[in-house]
């Protein structure tokens, strides 16, 4: 086989396909420990690692980015919603054309779908949703002389930078902390691209930072304001002649009182209660912490009516539809994705490079109407047999190509031949319409007006009317290989045709339609 290329045209190394190019190390810059930005996270931090990722060093602001799915509970169940939404979408595959080849690259597709590797690996390949790109390394398995990927591993996007002179060209870390170009079909790498600009700063995660950061100052406050004001205000009195020992044990019974409600103190000192009313403090971090979450929701989900309470039926399906909106954007970068870092690649290593490749597509799945779609199949068919690939109609109704030799719908069963009857003889009837006959009487047949019968006798030879129309374009359509040539030659056979008998019968029953219903005339 000759040198195989990616789709940016790099030579593929097949050495490197089956070892891990990305793994973690002990020591150097691709470790598993991470740092912790969010402790202490201030404006002015925030600013600084968001630049400083802007500049091509992103560990802080992807560190932040993990640590914020981690603390943040209603930023971590919208992000999810939105992943788990498009990684449970079906995954369909298309051939290129109706070819043996092309049909045999999208059995191949489909038979690695088979495997769940991929469907393992969506919700790591989704990690760009909120971090703005991943990076899922594939390992490679020749098992069966069949190149398949065995596994596909995330990796931690802190192991990997943008170019600093385009921000668009993603480089590993190697060993010596030098960035690198990445191995040719050794990874899936998707941009998730959520507005226009640089891929860092895609993520859904850029723009949460700043809610994330002000809705822990407020949750913080209302701590702290609960352990404050959560008992009421102890105050302990004692005499003027109490002791430094007296003193320190009513400053315990005091303190120790919160917590199991029991004290033992002098009788010529006292404990009182002071109560406050703070009822509207608490609603000023209820209020804020809850307008945080909504704006969370708008940047993830596009909209709050699908978590939030409180929404009307008309305003819920409207966000419902943006939601939906969302998802199909999002699985369209996706598919894009896979196709060009997992179904050429496979394609390639198994049956060479070539022209045309399958088409992998996420998406929710469109109903169909079954019965209308092949009804008017089988009228096109009627007049263009060749213009509709079988691989499209199998592809619409989700039918695999069968498998050779397998039993199929369609193949008649062989009947045994029906007896030869006498000449002059009528066919016999089947028994279940003999005895029907038997059962009822002979009803006659309505009768005819004159005007009625008068058409019905100008209408009874209509196929030899028709006959003349319609059997030089069947005969046109069998002789066409495309749709086009059927479109040239039909004006020719059109042009021939004499349509004068065809017209009389027809004015006969438009006549007919106007003396029996009164009409204009009009059908």
């Amino acid at each position: 086989m000759p040198t195989l290329y990616d789709a940016d045209g790099n030579p593929i190394d097949k050495t490197r396909l089956v070892e891990e190019v990305a793994a973690p190390t002990v020591t150097g810059v691709r470790q598993i420990l991470s740092g912790h930005p969010a402790q202490n996270l201030s404006p002015r931090r925030l600013a600084a690692l968001l630049l400083a990722a802007e500049q091509g060093d992103a560990v802080a602001y992807l560190e932040l980015a993990e640590e914020m799915e981690e603390k943040d509970l209603h930023y971590r169940s919208v992000l999810s919603t939105r992943k788990l939404q498009v990684s449970g979408l079906p995954v369909t595959v298309e051939a290129a054309s109706d070819a043996a080849e092309d049909v045999k690259a999208a059995d191949l597709v489909r038979d690695f779908l088979s495997t769940g590797v991929l469907a393992n690996a969506m919700q790591d390949i989704l990690d760009a949703v909120g971090k703005g790109f991943s990076a899922c390394e594939i390992l490679w398995d020749t098992e069966g002389k069949a190149w398949y990927p065995s596994s596909i591993l995330w990796r931690d996007p802190r192991w990997f930078e943008f170019d600093r002179l385009d921000g668009v060209t993603l480089r590993l870390k190697g060993e010596n902390g030098l960035p690198e170009p990445l191995a040719p079909a050794k990874f899936i790498t998707h941009v998730h691209k959520s507005k226009s600009g640089l891929p860092i700063r895609g993520g859904l995660a850029r723009p949460v930072a700043w809610y994330y950061l002000f809705k822990n100052f407020g949750i913080k406050s209302w701590v702290q304001f609960a352990q404050v004001f959560g008992f009421p205000l102890r105050l302990g009195r004692y005499d003027a002649h109490a002791t430094p020992d007296e003193k320190e044990k009513l400053l315990r019974a005091v303190r120790n009182i919160a917590q199991d409600a029991a004290a033992i103190i002098p009788a010529n000192m006292q404990i009182e209660f002071q109560s406050t009313d703070v009822r509207g403090n608490v609603t000023v971090f209820e209020g804020m912490a809850s307008y945080f979450d909504k704006q969370i929701s708008k940047v993830v989900l596009g909209q709050t009516g699908t978590t939030d309470v409180g929404q009307h039926v008309g305003t819920a399906n409207a966000h419902e539809k943006v939601r939906e909106d969302i998802e199909a954007s999002d699985a369209a970068q996706l598919s894009a994705t896979l196709n060009r870092d997992l179904v050429r690649p496979l394609v390639d290593l198994n049956l060479g490079p070539r022209k045309r490749y399958p088409a992998l597509k996420v998406a929710r799945e469109e109903k169909e109407d079954v019965s209308a779609l092949v009804d008017n199949i089988v009228k096109l068919a009627a007049v263009a047999p060749n213009l509709v690939e079988v691989s499209v109609i199998r592809d619409r109704l989700g039918v695999p190509e069968p498998a050779k030799g397998a039993e199929v719908i369609g193949m008649k069963p062989s009947l045994p031949s029906s007896p030869e009857l006498p000449e002059g003889m009528p066919p016999v009837p089947p028994a279940p319409y003999k005895a029907a006959q038997a059962v009822q009487p002979p009803q006659p047949a309505p009768a005819l007006d004159p005007i009625s019968l008068a058409v019905q006798e100008e209408l009874d030879g209509w196929e030899p009317l028709v006959s003349p129309l319609v059997n030089p374009i069947l005969a046109l359509a069998g002789r066409c290989s495309s749709y086009e040539d059927f479109l040239a030659g039909l004006p020719g056979v059109l042009k021939e045709q004499d349509a004068a008998p065809l017209a009389r019968s027809l004015s006969f029953a438009m006549f007919e339609q106007r003396v029996k219903g009164g009409g204009n005339g009009r059908a």
